[in-house]
C-alpha cells in the first residue's frame, strides 16, 4: 500500500506482491510445526542487537533492527499461543468438531474470529497446530479453522484502509478478494486437498498433525494463486474502476496515507507526489487567468477550499511523521514541503486577484500597448509551462533565466503602461488596474519558480537519501 501510493509500484505489480506475501506467510506454520517460535526468536533478537549498538549508522544497524524486531514478533506470537493454549478448556476448538457442513462452517468461523480478536494469524495458526498435534483437533477441522484464519487476516487490511486514499482500498481490496476466493475453493475441495497432504507429507517423510496443517496452509495459497493469477488483469482493472469518489475529491489528498507515516523515506516519496498534484491545480488557476479564460468569483472560492484543505492536509501529514525517528537527512524535507505549498497558494490567491481584476478592466484600444501586453502573457503561458515538474524538458534551472527576461519585459510594459496613462492614451483608473494585473502575474510566476526550486531540491534531497542507503 505504501510503495502504490508512493509511486514505487503500480496497482498491478502491488496486486503480485500481495499475493506472493499470502504465500510468504505459510512459513510461519512451518515455524511452528517443525522448530517453534523459541528457537529462533531469542538469537534473533540477541544478534539483532548486538548490530543495532555496536554498528550504529550503518546497513547492518537496519539489519540488526529488523532481526531483533522479527525475534520480538515471534516472541509476542509466542506468548499468545501459551495464553490461549491455556484456555483450552474454557475455550476448546474441539468442541466445535464433528460432522457436516455446520460444524465445518462453525470451525471456519472460530479460526477467523481467532485472528480478528488477536489481530494475527501466526497466532491463531500457533494455537491450532498446537491443538491438532496434541490431539485435540482432528486433521480436517484443523484445517477448517486454518481455512477461517486465512480471511480473518484481512480483517488488518479492512482496518487499515479506514479514511484512507483510494489506492489503499484497491490494494486491500485485492488482499481480501484472494484470501476470500482462497478459502471457498480450499473448502469445497477439502477432502481431495487433504488426501493430497497425506501424500505429500508420506513422500516427504513428515508425519504428524501439525507437519501435515503446514503443507495444507501452503498447498491452499498456492490452490488459489493458480485460480486467482490467469483474471489478475482484470481483477486489476476492475479494482481500478473503484473508489473513483474519493480520486474525483479534489480536496482529498491522492497519495498521503496513514499507513505509511511510520516509513519517512516512503512518506517523503508519497509528499512529493501529492506537491506534485498541488502544483498542478495551482497552475490550472493560473494558466485560466492568464489565457483570459472565463471565470466567476464563485469558481475560485471553491479553488481556494480546495486548496486550502490540500495544505492542511500535508502540514497534518507532516507532522504525523515527524512524531516518528525520523533520519537526519529526511527532517529537513517536512518544512521544505510546507513553504512550496505557501507557493502553490499564493499563486491562486494572486490568480483569484487578476480575475477579479478582470472584471473591471476594459478592453485596450492602443494597437501597440495591446500587441506589447498580448506578447507579455504569452510569454508569462510559457514560463508557467516550464515549472511543470511532470514536462519532458523540465529543468528547474532553465526556469531562472525565463523570470529574469520577464522580470525585465514586465518593467519595460510598465513604463509603457504609464506612459500611455501620462498622454491620455489609457484611463488612469485603467492604468493602475492594467499595472495591478500584470504585477500579480509577475508574483505568480515568481511563485511557481520558487516552487519548482524547492521541489527539485526535494527531490535531490531524497535522492540522496536513497544513494546513502537509506
Amino acid at each position: 500500500i505504501g510503495f502504490v501510493n508512493a509511486g514505487l509500484l503500480t496497482l498491478f505489480q502491488a496486486v503480485g506482491v500481495i499475493f506472493g506475501s499470502n504465500i510468504g506467510t505459510t512459513v510461519t506454520s512451518w515455524l511452528v510445526a517443525l522448530v517453534g517460535f523459541k528457537v529462533l526468536a531469542m538469537p534473533a533478537v540477541a544478534v539483532g542487537m548486538l548490530l543495532r549498538v555496536f554498528a550504529t549508522g550503518t546497513r547492518a544497524s537496519a539489519l540488526g533492527e529488523a532481526l531483533a524486531g522479527f525475534g520480538v514478533f515471534f516472541l509476542g506470537i509466542d506468548i499468545l499461543k501459551e495464553t490461549f493454549a491455556g484456555m483450552q478448556e474454557r475455550l476448546s476448538l474441539e468442541q466445535f468438531a464433528g460432522d457436516g457442513l455446520g460444524a465445518l462452517v462453525l470451525l471456519v468461523g472460530a479460526g477467523f474470529a481467532l485472528t480478528v480478536l488477536m489481530q494475527s494469524s501466526s497466532a491463531a495458526l500457533a494455537v491450532t497446530l498446537t491443538a491438532a498435534a496434541g490431539g485435540f483437533l482432528p486433521l480436517s477441522a484443523a484445517a477448517a479453522v486454518v481455512i477461517g484464519a486465512n480471511v480473518g487476516t484481512t480483517s488488518t487490511a479492512a482496518f487499515a484502509v479506514i479514511g484512507a486514499t483510494a489506492n489503499a482500498k484497491r490494494a486491500a481490496t485485492a488482499h481480501v478478494l484472494f484470501n476470500v476466493v482462497t478459502a471457498l475453493a480450499a473448502l469445497l475441495a477439502l477432502q481431495p486437498l487433504l488426501a493430497l497432504v497425506g501424500i505429500l507429507a508420506g513422500v516427504a517423510g513428515l508425519q504428524g498433525p501439525a507437519t501435515s496443517l503446514a503443507i495444507f496452509h501452503t498447498l491452499t495459497k498456492v490452490f488459489g494463486l493458480l485460480l486467482i493469477l490467469p483474471v489478475t488483469p482484470k481483477l486489476v482493472a476492475f479494482l481500478e474502476g473503484r473508489f473513483r469518489a474519493a480520486e474525483e475529491n479534489e480536496a482529498r489528498p491522492h497519495y498521503l496515507d496513514h499507513n505509511i507515516t511510520a516509513t519517512p523515506a516512503l512518506a517523503v516519496d508519497a509528499l512529493i507526489l501529492e506537491l506534485k498534484r498541488i502544483g498542478a491545480f495551482a497552475r490550472e488557476g493560473a494558466f485560466a487567468v492568464i489565457a483570459n479564460a472565463p471565470v466567476t468569483p464563485r469558481s475560485w472560492e471553491e479553488r481556494k477550499r480546495v486548496i486550502h484543505q490540500l495544505v492542511e492536509a500535508v502540514a497534518a501529514f507532516s507532522r504525523q511523521v515527524r512524531q516518528t525517528e525520523l533520519p537526519k537527512d529526511l527532517a529537513e524535507a517536512f518544512p521544505q514541503a510546507l513553504r512550496i505549498t505557501q507557493y502553490y497558494t499564493d499563486m491562486v490567491e494572486k490568480a483569484e486577484e487578476i480575475a477579479l481584476l478582470r472584471l473591471s478592466l476594459q478592453p485596450l484600444a492602443d494597437d501597440r500597448l495591446k500587441t506589447e501586453m498580448e506578447r507579455f502573457f504569452r510569454n508569462a503561458s510559457a514560463l508557467l509551462a516550464a515549472t511543470d515538474p511532470e514536462a519532458a524538458d523540465y529543468s528547474a534551472d532553465a526556469c531562472e533565466p525565463l523570470l529574469e527576461a520577464l522580470q525585465a519585459e514586465y518593467q519595460e510594459l510598465k513604463a509603457e503602461l504609464l506612459r500611455a496613462g501620462s498622454a491620455g492614451r489609457l484611463p488612469v483608473r485603467q492604468m493602475v488596474w492594467r499595472l495591478d494585473e500584470i504585477g500579480a502575474v509577475r508574483r505568480v510566476l515568481d511563485q511557481a519558480v520558487k516552487a519548482a526550486r524547492y521541489l527539485e531540491a526535494l527531490n535531490r534531497l531524497v535522492h540522496q537519501h536513497a544513494r546513502d542507503g537509506g
